[in-house]
């Protein structure tokens, strides 16, 4: 298994059905996923915040050295695995019930 399904697939598994609050499963698929961003966001945000304040406070770089810096090609890698990442652990609701869809499929060629 990939590094990154492995990040697809470490959530937490609820025992039973998932509790759908729509009618429509495809918009309680969009709500989730909503949901999970604007948490993850919130978060980044009050810590970058943070972390930019106490720089700031304490001398070590000034917000305009923030906002005019330029990553390079190792930085820009890092990054990228991380957005990778971020983007499974959003999708991970789509990519579990995927998984689950193909484990019935090869379940009922068997049978």
């Amino acid at each position: 298994m990939s590094d990154l399904m492995d990040v697809v697939l470490s959530g937490i598994h609820v025992k039973g059905k998932r509790p759908y609050f729509f009618r429509d499963p495809d918009v309680e698929r969009v709500l989730n996923i909503t949901m999970a961003v604007a948490g993850e966001l919130a978060v980044a945000r009050e810590r970058i915040d943070t972390l930019e304040r106490l720089l700031e406070a304490k001398g070590v770089v000034s917000r305009d050295e923030i906002e005019s810096y330029r990553a390079d090609e190792k930085v820009a890698a890092e990054r990228m695995r991380w957005d990778q990442e971020y983007v499974a652990r959003v999708l991970r609701i789509v990519h579990q019930e995927i998984a689950e869809l193909e484990k019935e499929d090869a379940g009922k060629k068997s049978a």
